[in-house]
């Protein structure tokens, strides 16, 4: 009679498996009381909450921005605040709020984009460095160390310069698509590329240590004797495991992918004008910062609240999906 060891070893393990949390109700309160634990932080609600209205407003920018981001007005250059201008005007006469407002989906998908490619390379490596050891683990780790002796700019420098170059005469069909992808983009495929490829070593080791960790326990060496692949082993007793760390990385990382492109965009590099970005605003208001320092004000100040809100919120999923933290 034939038996399914995958579904015997499922059987085996669940009742002691973290991983597997025992049902799905025990998964749903585990969820539950991290949320609990959330809006008991006054800071990391707030700042969900400032996040929250952050993305309607970028999503739904064309109707809620009063001008569009290219709109000049050319009898209103370098208006300070007023009536028709909320925040005023630039030196070439656009509303500095619409484009505030049109920047914050730049800064979003630059963050969401980003951290999505740091996790799609850093959490399989830190899974598979874990779970074998030995030589493939030395390889992995001592890829990282190397990666980190890179200065992190200079590589996105040479990523996006390079990428400038071969997207303005794309050959083949892959080039073209990804040429009229960066277009559609305003010039930020560099951007998802060059941060992507530099930053996922931390996330690649935090999964590597929370995993080590979590493959001596007895839920992953009873599966392993039960005979439980490596796949399986790593897909539905280590992963689930590591999902708060996963959460909490991606939530921290956000704010640094938006700095990092704000500092691009500042030097040049980033978004493509008209395409507004709060980095770029920044920059082309230096030469008036002393005239227009009204210009300046705005994009500082909301690029400045946003990191914030993402670090706040990043400190409080901490604590919540900190199974010992309590409250």
């Amino acid at each position: 009679m034939a038996v399914d060891n995958a579904a015997m070893v499922d059987a085996a393990i669940a009742p002691e498996s973290p991983g597997a949390l025992g049902s799905r109700a025990k998964t749903t309160g585990l969820w539950q009381e991290a949320f609990r634990r959330l809006l008991r932080s006054r800071l990391a609600t707030i700042a969900a909450i400032l996040l929250i209205l952050l993305a309607l407003v970028a999503i739904f920018a064309p109707f809620v921005a009063p001008y569009d981001y290219t709109a000049q007005d050319y009898s209103a250059l370098t208006q300070p605040p007023s009536r028709d201008h909320w925040l005023g005007t630039d030196d070439l006469g656009r509303d500095i709020l619409s484009r505030l407002i049109f920047g914050a989906r730049i800064s979003l998908a630059v963050g969401l984009v980003v951290q999505a490619v740091i996790l799609l390379i850093g959490v399989p490596a830190g899974l598979i460095a874990a779970h074998f050891g030995g030589k493939l683990d030395a390889f992995i780790m001592r890829t990282v160390d190397a990666l980190y002796s890179i200065p992190s700019l200079l590589f996105v420098i040479v990523i996006m310069t390079f990428l400038r170059a071969a997207l303005a005469t794309p050959s083949g069909p892959f080039m073209e698509t990804l040429s009229a992808i960066d277009a559609q983009t305003g010039g930020l495929i560099g951007i998802f590329i060059g941060i992507g490829l530099i930053n996922w070593m931390p996330a690649a080791r935090l999964v590597r240590g929370q995993a080590v960790s979590l493959k001596q326990k007895e839920f992953v060496e009873a599966a392993r004797g039960l005979g439980a692949s490596d796949r399986r082993i790593m897909l539905q007793h280590l992963l689930p495991n590591v999902v708060p760390i996963i959460v909490v990385t991606a939530t921290i990382g956000i704010p640094q992918a938006i700095i990092y492109e704000a500092g691009i965009s500042f030097l040049g590099l980033g978004a493509r004008p008209p395409m507004p970005s709060w980095g770029l605003m920044i920059s082309e208001a230096i030469p008036n910062l002393r005239s227009y320092p009204f210009m300046l004000i705005s994009p500082a100040v909301a690029l400045s609240l946003t990191v914030l809100a993402f670090n706040f919120l990043g400190d409080g999923l901490r604590d919540a999906l900190d199974p010992w933290m309590e409250r």
